[in-house]
């Protein structure tokens, strides 16, 4: 009768590891409280597959970065991007260039788009939502007729 196999003590990586993971997910539940007022809007539009059927969650740890929303399904993310982004062009460059080498589209918006032309931000989102490939494509022949 042999119990369930447990691990040994984590070492000194792995505790480090979880910690930062633990504290990501703080921040992300922060994060969520404290939305923006262009964040809640297009949230408002996202959530509950109110856009097309596709479920987005919002301030999604993928580490080491917390993305505003994110339909995994799509393979999709979307920034609302504040003021104080236009002075951290390169670290966010760089951040979309690790998302996208994770498999993922970004898209950026800045808030006073959402808050002004949430209608254009919107019908970009569903161009990218029907441009996206599907995760599970048929085999080639099957499905056309």
């Amino acid at each position: 009768m042999d119990g369930p196999k447990t691990k040994g003590p984590l070492s000194r990586r792995e505790r480090d590891r979880e910690r930062a993971s633990n504290k990501l997910l703080a921040r992300a539940r922060t994060l969520r409280r404290q939305s923006s007022d262009a964040e809640s809007i297009l949230w408002h539009h996202l959530r509950g597959r109110r856009l097309m059927g596709y479920k987005f969650r919002r301030q999604v740890v993928m580490e080491p970065c917390i993305v505003d929303f994110a339909c995994l399904e799509a393979g999709l993310i979307i920034e609302a991007d504040g003021g104080q982004h236009s002075n951290q062009v390169t670290y966010d460059a760089r951040r979309t260039a690790r998302l996208e080498c994770m498999g993922y589209r970004v898209m950026r918006f800045w808030n006073h788009e959402v808050l002004g032309e949430l209608q254009g931000v919107l019908e970009q989102i569903r161009t990218a939502l029907i441009e996206s490939p599907h995760p599970n494509p048929l085999p080639e022949g099957e499905g056309a007729r």
